[in-house]
């Protein structure tokens, strides 16, 4: 008998179904048995080999991958390439030839790789990313919008800040400062350690604050809001004096205009330390704030420390008290009840400076006051620990200090500095 030509198990069943019944009849039931057996073995055969190319594909993509752990991109191209002779139509392969070409600032090339990855399976965010910075880098329009698709969908960070930082780069090249502060203020969340997210943040805020106060001078310039604006710069360069003088126009011009109360108080205050004439009339600027304004933590701290001047400690407690029930993380209220509470009631006060370290970390004058509080309940070593993190701050101030007068700018002393009497370095 003749050998039969190779077939599967669909194949014989059409041919059975094809043929008359005088053909079924001339095959014998061994004949038959032989037919299914053969068409059985075909199809696992053909499983073996399907199975076969599958494991050849894995053993070539875990090579690429030991290889690119080895520093060896070379061999990895090579592993990456043989896979797609195998499968043409493998994703991760793409994606892994794109990525390489990509740190070997080849641009044209991974975006070729890559765009046939994301073809291929478009759930790959981080292949998106990459041709994003890469069309970015070729100057092709297209990068915009895979930066914008890929950046809020990212995992890993380091490649999150990287298109965060390139998304923010294209906004700021292409004139939108709206959308560039809105990137970079979650790049300064994501990590706000990061020098290259601060110098960015910082430049970026300040020309989006200098194209808002120049629309403002067109729009506006004799309004109270632009004698208010100079005002504050005023403050910040430390010229009070003339900073006074434009809060008080700002209010002839509109007697309601929110916030410049309360600032023409702190000020008054700032330019005159502990001068009864001057504590008076920035009381009663901060009483009119509260007409405009409403009550506010800040204006019951301001109150508070009057009160503190006048020798007034009742008074000077209700206020704080007030302040830290209208915002329980205003940490001038948890500082003031603090030192009110810390001659009687050091454990009590303690609660209260813990909870200012842990508002404002780099409060200097909280953690020495804090370091007090540790003293007097007899606990050394926690003392000596927060004088140390006092001093610390204190000289990474002072240091700041220093940047800012390189520049032509005066730093702002803040109330949290470290007292110079450093008392607790004479503790037994």
């Amino acid at each position: 008998m003749a050998p039969f030509p190779p077939m599967n198990k669909v194949m014989l069943r059409n041919l059975l179904i094809a043929q008359p019944d005088g053909f079924k009849r001339t095959l014998g039931r061994a004949q038959l048995l032989l037919l299914m057996l053969m068409a059985s073995a075909f199809a696992a055969g053909a499983a073996q080999v399907g199975s076969s190319r599958v494991n050849e594909v894995h053993n070539h993509l875990r090579n690429a991958e030991e290889f690119l752990k080895a520093n060896d991109p070379d061999a990895a191209v090579r592993e990456l390439n043989a896979v797609l002779e195998i499968d043409p139509k493998n994703a991760e392969a793409y994606a892994d030839l794109g990525t390489i070409a990509f740190f070997r600032h080849d641009y044209q090339k991974a975006a070729q790789n890559l765009r046939k990855a994301i073809a291929m399976d478009p759930s790959l965010v981080k292949s998106q990313a990459l041709l994003g910075i890469s069309e970015r880098r070729l100057g092709n329009a297209s990068a915009r919008a895979l930066l914008e698709h890929s950046f809020p969908k990212l995992k890993d960070k380091q490649l999150r800040l990287q298109t965060g930082l390139e998304l923010a780069a294209l906004y700021e090249q292409q004139g939108d400062p709206g959308s560039t502060a809105t990137v970079m203020r979650t790049l300064v969340n994501l990590d706000p350690d990061n020098v290259d997210v601060l110098f960015m943040a910082q430049r970026v805020y300040s020309e989006l604050a200098d194209d808002t106060l120049n629309k403002l001078a067109i729009l506006a310039p004799g309004s109270a809001r632009m004698q208010q604006v100079i005002a504050d710069r005023l403050v910040n360069e430390g010229d009070l004096k003339n900073a006074i003088e434009h809060y008080q126009q700002a209010l002839r011009i509109d007697p309601r205009l929110p916030g410049v109360r309360f600032e023409l108080g702190e000020a008054i205050l700032q330019s005159a330390p502990a001068d009864s004439t001057a504590e008076a009339i920035a009381e009663k600027e901060f009483e009119s704030a509260i007409q405009v304004d409403g009550d506010t933590a800040k204006t019951e701290c301001e109150f508070a420390s009057i009160a503190v001047s006048r020798s007034e400690i009742d008074q000077a407690f209700e206020h704080y008290r007030r302040a830290y029930q209208l915002d329980p993380n205003e940490v001038q209220a948890q500082m003031g009840l603090a030192k009110l509470l810390m001659h009687d009631k050091p454990q009590e006060a303690l609660k209260y400076l813990q909870m200012a370290v842990q508002t404002d970390p780099l409060n200097g004058s909280a953690h020495y006051e804090l370091a007090q509080a540790y003293r007097r309940l007899q606990m050394a070593d926690m003392a000596r620990k927060e004088l140390r993190l006092s001093q610390e701050i204190k000289k990474t101030k002072e240091q700041v200090g220093a940047l800012y007068h390189q520049m032509n700018r005066q730093w702002r002393a803040d109330a949290d500095d470290v007292p110079d009497d450093q008392g607790l370095n004479h503790e037994q």
